[in-house]
């Protein structure tokens, strides 16, 4: 691998046990086939090492605090993706009008729902789900358009917020082009969020009307309600639930089908809506609010799409045979951008959720069909923590398998993680050894999309070698639309999120406590800070936050401060290498990363989750684990250790045998 590699494949290898001599003769046969394939190779397929190695981003000039940006981008930084679409209601005009009967948002129809005993006795409800129903564009900007009409009817203004409490599909996009077509400002909660988080959304941002589903009218605002005392409508995606009589007087419940009635009755009236201008307040997006509540990120039509304009270049060939699957929360930045990149290209949107995702997933009634073998995508969007479950069970399902099959696999991976480095392909290994891996996914996956939090080396060359297709390892931040950087579809590299996208420019900001400079040597190291249109307007009523964050500079442009820590590569690819709170200074005055010791970690299969911690009163980090079952009842049965899973947990022994697996995977880590 080139030098902008942080792992090399050696340290990636899986470790295999067979006989010397067999070994032998086994590479004698790849050497052979990979000599005879090369020269074919070589001939009818472009360098992907040659596209690699190229310069991807430069400084604009000389000085050390120069902004980088995109080869594609010096001699301005894109902000439209169609000229005279600059407010998302005429970008999907404009997809409408495009793609007018073609397929946009689908829907699994549900079969079947029963109750599984579990041997534990719990009850997992379990569902048997049928083919996709499909709405075209013209269907989607329908709905759309009635639904903005009917919350108009009931007293939605624009520029004022409506509140959308919701999980992730159909309904929940088709909303939100209502509200940009009408110009309501769309306040986004997860509906992972508690009580009190919920409650402050609301509140703060005064909304009259939220659009929810049955499901969390039920279990989240039934018992919430009482404390927002604007709210006057709330709006169903999914059919009326049943009627309380504790629910507050002046409430009233509808179902989505019955707003959009109303509006399409009153649309024969043609009466002219308010639409938005680029510096409209499109979303106000609540950020997950991991310390302490939380903020309300403002969202302008402007900065959406100058995000997705940065986002579809990294695509290459996206247009109308792409299929993406939506699962991840759209109240996220990340899937958000995702839909409304496919929306604008032609690309049709099958909704999962991660309880229905595999063939394998928790809902799924076994020997029923999961979402991505029905549906069978082309770009999928993911979160490490997601990624790194799916490297965990395919690992520990080839553990399980015959020593022949489990040898033929790893040594299958280790031929193709070599082939990786150089830049080439292995088609037989991909046709004949990863294909019921690759299958797990549908099969047809020519993208995986990662945003969120940094990916393990281990775990994107896993996702490489097993799912035949690139990591587009991404950065971003709410506050920058998800936009920042996206890593090149042939670049194979590990440890980089990549360059900056075409929408925006970054620069290294110094860091004196951390001992981080942008004069660094060999490279430029300091905060990053993201300037470009893509930049969003600050934090709702939290006018400090917004003065601490973000600026603006001579020229007018909006510059972010991340509070990550960044150093760019001589191609202009970029690497997250800290973030300033989450450095911690020890006793002695040395500074740890507990990000880095996480990720070090968390990948080892006795690991189900960790979380690291430390002090400046001790010397010393502890860590908070949650160890997988099986693998810790299978290290006590190896020590000679006995005892329920409670006294295995609690048992000084055992936590002195997964110390000391803990430290020897940090110490081959570095």
């Amino acid at each position: 691998m080139n030098n902008h590699v942080s792992s090399k494949p050696s340290t990636m290898k899986l470790k295999h046990t067979i006989n010397p001599i067999l070994l032998y003769f086994i590479h004698f046969i790849i050497s052979l086939y990979t000599i005879l394939t090369y020269i074919p190779y070589y001939f009818l397929s472009d360098s992907r090492q040659e596209k690699s190695n190229q310069i991807k981003a430069k400084p604009v000039n000389s000085k050390p605090e120069s902004a980088y940006r995109s080869v594609n981008s010096l001699d301005g930084l894109a902000s439209v993706l169609y000229p005279g679409c600059d407010t998302l209601d005429k970008v999907f005009m404009h997809a409408k009008n495009k793609f007018k009967d073609k397929r946009l948002l689908g829907t699994r129809e549900i079969l079947n729902e029963e109750d599984e005993v579990q041997p534990n006795g719990k009850i997992f409800k379990k569902v048997i789900l049928g083919n996709y129903n499909w709405l075209s564009f013209e269907d989607v900007f329908v709905r759309a358009f009635n639904f903005g009409n009917g919350l108009q009817i009931l007293g939605q203004k624009p520029k004022t917020n409506i509140a959308i409490f919701c999980e992730t599909r159909a309904e929940w996009m088709i909303a939100a082009q209502a509200c940009f077509m009408y110009n309501f400002q769309l306040v986004t909660l997860y509906a992972t969020l508690g009580g009190p988080a919920i409650v402050h959304g609301l509140n703060e941002t005064e909304v009259t009307n939220i659009i929810t589903s049955k499901e969390l009218l039920q279990t989240k605002l039934k018992d919430i309600v009482s404390l927002v005392p604007c709210l006057r409508h709330v709006i169903t995606v999914d059919g009326k639930p049943p009627a309380w009589s504790e629910f507050p007087k002046g409430v009233v419940v509808h179902t989505m089908a019955a707003v959009q009635a109303l509006g399409a009755k009153a649309s024969a009236e043609n009466k002219p809506h308010s639409k938005p201008v680029p510096s409209d307040i499109a979303v106000i997006m609540y950020t997950s609010g991991s310390t302490g509540l939380p903020k309300g990120v403002m969202i302008s039509h402007s900065n959406l799409i100058a995000g997705i304009t940065g986002m579809a270049e990294r695509i290459p060939e996206l247009g109308e045979k792409d299929v993406y699957i939506g699962y991840l929360p759209l109240a996220h930045v990340l899937e958000l951008s995702a839909e409304l990149v496919c929306l604008s290209h032609g690309c049709c949107i099958g909704y999962s959720s991660p309880q229905t995702l595999a063939d394998q997933s928790s809902k799924i009634k076994k020997g029923s069909k999961g979402d991505t073998s029905i549906l069978k995508p082309t770009l999928m969007a993911a979160v490490p923590e997601i990624m790194d479950r799916i490297y965990k069970n395919v690992m520990n399902k080839v553990n399980e398998m015959s020593n022949f099959q489990r040898t033929l696999f790893i040594l299958a991976y280790n031929y193709k993680m070599e082939q990786i480095s150089k830049g080439h392909g292995t088609p037989l290994c991909d046709s004949f050894i990863f294909r019921k891996v690759r299958s797990l996914l549908g099969g047809n996956i020519r993208l995986l999309l990662c945003g969120g939090a940094p990916l393990s080396a281990t775990t994107q060359r896993f996702m490489n070698i097993c799912f035949c297709c690139p990591v587009g390892q991404g950065y971003g931040l709410t506050e920058s639309c998800g936009a920042g950087t996206i890593t090149e579809v042939w670049d194979y590299n590990t440890g980089r999120v990549g360059a900056p996208l075409v929408c925006c420019e970054i620069k290294l900001k110094n860091w004196e406590e951390g001992g981080y400079f942008n004069t660094d040597k060999p490279h430029p190291r300091g905060e990053i800070i993201i300037g470009g249109q893509n930049v969003t307007m600050g934090y709702y009523k939290n006018e400090a936050k917004t003065k601490a964050d973000f600026f603006e500079d001579e020229n007018g442009q909006r510059w972010l401060c991340t509070g990550d820590i960044g150093e760019f590569d001589p191609d202009g690819c970029l690497k997250i290498i800290d973030r300033k709170k989450d450095l911690v200074k020890l006793q002695a005055g040395e500074y740890v990363s507990l990000g880095k010791v996480e990720a070090a970690l968390k990948n080892l299969s006795l690991i189900d989750n960790i979380c690291a911690y430390a002090n400046s009163y001790h010397s010393y980090v502890i860590g908070f684990v949650v160890p997988n079952q099986k693998e810790l009842t299978e290290l006590a049965r190896k020590r000679g250790l006995r005892g329920t899973w409670e006294e295995l947990c609690n048992s000084c022994e055992m936590e002195n045998e997964v110390l000391k697996v803990l430290s020897e995977a940090a110490v081959s880590d570095n």
